[in-house]
């Protein structure tokens, strides 16, 4: 199988027409607005779009076909990525040739920076239509990314920049533009996604949201947190502290690190219902942006490459460590969970360090070689730029695990974990949910697979004094 950039005729019936060609993926095909010119962005295997990718911009032909090919930007070591044109014809996109995901225009062969600084101006594109900018009047309105926290900026035509105020931490790569407003998705540690519009001086109008019935006092509010690793390096994490109405005795907390998915993706600064019901219940919950995270600039992204498995357990390990360096964890009672790659992260994490007395991976990778050979086509090399020398999962991983599976998981493959539960030793098990694939959807599962996972935690031998708030 292969990709191409096709025209298809807007009306009538008709062949489609193969109007690029030759690399390995296509996205964000974009006209212009006098509908002479086409923006796109191409990639090649082994590389993601956030590697290395190209733009490309070329005159469309009235019969459809392009001309005057031509590469506005990108390469091996530079990632590009939403191209849009602007009302007047200029090109705009996100480039991170700076080291961060800036915004710049290009027009008559000159690049111009438009949203520029140490933060980025967009995310991993894993779907297609991200949109991170818009133009609205004479601003471009943009979404900021600094590490777990997002805001949006307005950039005037004279250059300045302004923020737009708003009650929400993280806001979603969605923008539109409705009218005299902006329409986005946001968040924040006490609520949940929420659609709404805003004017240039954050006026903010909520259009839809769901409370849940959620008594925000109840809710922690995370803290960013920096800490040291082993190789002299340092990463970062957002600490949830546990409440004292849910503490018991005077020892410190039990700790649960938690580790993304994807692997190149983070943790915002948005209310999180999982650790919520962890942190309720007495436990403190570390989750941690380890090295390949997004939001922290491209060399910093790019440091989990060849090193997955390795650099990211060793990460969560070292942010575990640094927690009881502090004296705000107990170093007798710390767990670690992950879903899908972070599950990955997981399992490596308890085969490579000695740091946890317990486990939770749901939908887990559990070999590299073997999940590329099953994944997407979108993603299945990546392990090429990913996996090291060493990324297989041991028989023994040196603490109790539980691993959690659908049945009908096609991204990583049940047979694949079934393999590897057999091996594990006491205190192990693998609990498959019928009918369910990657992703545990129905409320029923995940409620099911949540009372597996305190059941796991407050087990005598693992983090016997985390007991559940009734």
């Amino acid at each position: 199988m292969h990709n191409e950039l096709v025209a298809l005729p807007a009306t009538g019936p008709g062949e489609p027409l193969v109007i690029a060609s030759g690399d390995d993926f296509y996205m964000s095909p974009e006209p212009s607005p006098d509908g002479k010119h086409l923006a796109w962005v191409s990639w090649n295997a082994p590389l993601m779009p956030w590697d290395g990718s190209r733009l490309w911009t070329a005159d469309l032909q009235p019969d459809g076909t392009l001309a005057n090919r031509r590469l506005v930007a990108g390469s091996e070591d530079e990632s590009v990525c939403q191209p849009r044109w602007s009302p007047e014809g200029v090109l705009h996109f996100v480039s991170d040739r700076s080291g961060w995901w800036n915004l710049y225009a290009w027009h008559d062969d000159r690049l111009d920076s438009v949203i520029t600084g140490e933060f980025e101006v967009a995310a991993a594109p894993w779907e297609f239509g991200y949109r991170t900018y818009e133009f609205q009047g004479g601003w471009v309105v943009a979404v900021v990314q600094e590490g777990p926290l997002h805001r949006l900026v307005m950039r005037n035509a004279d250059g300045s920049m302004e923020p737009v105020a708003l009650p929400y931490t993280s806001l979603k790569p969605y923008l539109a533009v409705a009218g005299e407003q902006v329409a986005f998705i946001g968040s924040s540690p006490t609520k949940l996604p929420t659609v709404a519009l805003t004017d240039t001086a954050g006026v903010v109008r909520e259009l839809a949201t769901n409370d849940l019935g959620i008594n925000e006092s109840s809710l922690v509010i995370p803290e960013p947190f920096v800490f040291p690793t082993r190789d002299d390096g340092q990463a970062y994490g957002l600490y949830y502290s546990p409440p004292a109405s849910s503490r018991t005795g005077d020892q410190p907390p039990p700790l649960l690190v938690r580790a993304h998915p994807g692997p190149t993706a983070n943790w915002p600064m948005r209310l999180d219902l999982h650790t919520q019901f962890f942190v309720s219940r007495g436990f403190t919950v570390a989750d941690i942006d380890y090295r390949g995270s997004t939001g922290y600039g491209r060399a910093y992204r790019l440091s989990l490459r060849h090193r997955w498995g390795a650099v990211d357990a060793a990460d969560c390990a070292d942010a575990a460590l640094h927690l009881v360096s502090t004296g705000r964890v107990d170093p007798e009672r710390m767990a670690i969970w992950g879903v899908s790659a972070g599950g990955y992260t997981v399992l490596r994490a308890l085969a490579i360090t000695d740091v946890f007395t317990a486990g939770i991976a749901r939908s887990a990778v559990v070999d590299l070689t073997t999940w590329g050979e099953a994944a997407p086509k979108f993603q299945a090399h990546q392990m090429e730029l990913l996996g090291g020398k060493d990324h297989t999962v041991a028989d023994d991983l040196g603490a109790p695990t539980l691993l959690v599976h659908g049945e009908e998981d096609r991204i990583t493959p049940l047979d694949q974990v079934q393999r590897l539960v057999y091996g594990l030793g006491p205190g192990s098990r693998l609990v498959v949910i019928p009918d369910a694939g990657h992703i545990f959807r129905r409320p029923s599962d995940t409620c099911h697979v949540l009372s597996l996972e305190i059941e796991h935690l407050t087990e005598p031998t693992r983090l016997a004094d985390a007991k559940p708030n009734e």
